[in-house]
């Protein structure tokens, strides 16, 4: 079994088995925004997906 790489780079799995993904829509143009909205976009936030398709995309976690 393989890892999908394009899947597991958008994740990020904590210490405790815990799954951390980042904020959609933070890529670019954000300038405009004030700094508070632009530090939020750096902090993940929590990703929930079942086990079966986990086991499938991330198999050696």
């Amino acid at each position: 079994m393989k890892t999908n790489k394009s899947y597991s780079k958008r994740l990020k799995v904590t210490k405790n088995g815990k799954i951390l993904s980042r904020k959609a829509g933070f890529n670019h143009f954000n300038a405009k925004q004030s700094r508070t909205k632009q530090l939020a976009g750096r902090k993940g936030r929590n990703f929930v997906i079942k086990n079966k398709p986990l086991s499938h995309l991330l198999p050696f976690n």
